[in-house]
């Protein structure tokens, strides 16, 4: 089984897909396709998806029993010990990073004044 998810891609992409999968609801495709057909299916969507984004799941054999892929999209799977989990961007995480202050620390700066 093979499902593809479009958000935001332009409407041929949506009718070339419709030639292989059937369109369930709106940017969302399902069918069984051999898996060449399905990696080239990828391959044009990725290529045509233009600022769109693209989520490709499939059946594997593996523990999950399925794998998936991401084309832009903000979430990305990342493989955790045999388990494939999405990474989602934090939002409150800081983009700019503090610079260290340059000197001794407080507790070195005791020490220091322990031993004069």
């Amino acid at each position: 089984m093979t499902v593809i998810v479009l958000t935001n891609c332009p409407p041929g992409l949506r009718g070339f897909l419709t030639r292989w999968l059937l369109e369930i609801s709106a940017g969302v495709f399902i069918g069984n396709p051999s898996a060449r057909i399905r990696n080239a299916l990828w391959d044009e969507v990725r290529q045509y998806a233009g600022q769109g984004r693209a989520l490709l799941a499939h059946t594997t054999n593996n523990e999950q029993g399925f794998t998936f892929l991401t084309h832009d999209h903000a979430w990305h799977p990342v493989d955790h010990e045999g388990l494939t989990l999405i990474r989602r961007p934090n939002p409150n995480a800081r983009t700019t990073h503090t610079i260290p202050k340059q000197g001794w620390s407080k507790a070195a700066q005791r020490r220091r004044f322990k031993r004069d």
